[in-house]
């Protein structure tokens, strides 16, 4: 049976409440001021190795889109990500986040920084958990080889991404001295740019998911995308909440940190 548009958001929303990271213990302990150095520097670690997909898995999606209406709404998420371009057409942003780069990444590269890892060694994602790997690369291909709806209603994600900014926001502000208004700008500007963007792809999914087989694609999609991202916190508790264990080849406490030579 098809949905009324009404009831179709209504679980698209009902998905987050139950399936969004933000219930995952190792965000409650993040928030909550619980995590030690080394898991802190983890998460911002692992992290940038899906917001570095991002950029990615928004380029295979335009460059499935026949409507340039699409494809124009959907790159904003590139110069939101990567920056913006400068008059000889390249991206502000650079890999280590310089003074001139603005997106995103610039500024999640901050964030590493500013918990005591070398810019260069994040960046070059060496040292990322295998499951977030597999995770991420995941979700990029989900979105090149699905269908157009799935992959927009993939990135429905963003309906909840608000709520856990402003809990993150307030608790790093309350319980971690690295945290400042610029150290966590990447969360504070994602707080006006997701609004933004789920308003254009709820629309998209909610217009275009007109069967009830339609409809139950859109709602496995977000499902896939929500276990996506629980799955990246259940591979850094794993390794690094005390007692885990860190598999071979994955980043140590010690390594990558500013002025220490990266291995």
């Amino acid at each position: 049976m098809t949905l009324s548009r009404e009831a179709f958001e209504a679980r698209l929303r009902a998905i987050g409440a139950e399936r969004y990271h933000d219930r995952h213990p190792f965000h409650q302990r993040l928030h909550s001021g619980g995590c030690g150095e080394d898991e802190l520097r983890a998460w911002v670690l692992n992290r940038y190795c899906y917001q570095a997909a991002i950029p990615r898995k928004d380029a295979a999606l335009i460059a499935r889109c026949a409507d340039p209406a699409l494809r124009r709404a959907w790159r904003r998420r590139l110069e939101d990500h990567d920056g913006p371009t400068n008059d000889d057409g390249w991206s502000t942003n650079d890999a280590t986040g310089g003074a001139s780069a603005v997106g995103g990444l610039a500024r999640w590269l901050r964030l590493a920084e500013a918990v005591g890892l070398d810019q260069r060694y994040v960046a070059s994602e060496v040292g990322a958990l295998p499951a977030v790997r597999f995770a991420v690369e995941a979700y990029v291909r989900f979105v090149a080889e699905r269908s157009l709806l799935e992959a927009v209603a993939s990135s429905l994600t963003e309906l909840f991404a608000p709520k856990i900014h402003r809990e993150r926001i307030a608790g790093l502000l309350a319980h971690y001295a690295f945290a400042t208004d610029e150290t966590l700008a990447y969360f504070s500007h994602r707080l006006t740019e997701a609004p933004r963007d789920v308003a254009f792809g709820l629309d998209y999914v909610l217009t275009c998911a007109d069967t009830a087989e339609r409809q139950e694609a859109a709602v496995n999609a977000l499902i896939f995308k929500t276990e996506v991202l629980w799955a990246q916190l259940d591979a850094i508790q794993a390794a690094y909440a005390p007692g885990g264990a860190i598999p071979p080849g994955a980043w140590r406490p010690g390594q990558g940190l500013i002025g220490e030579a990266t291995r």
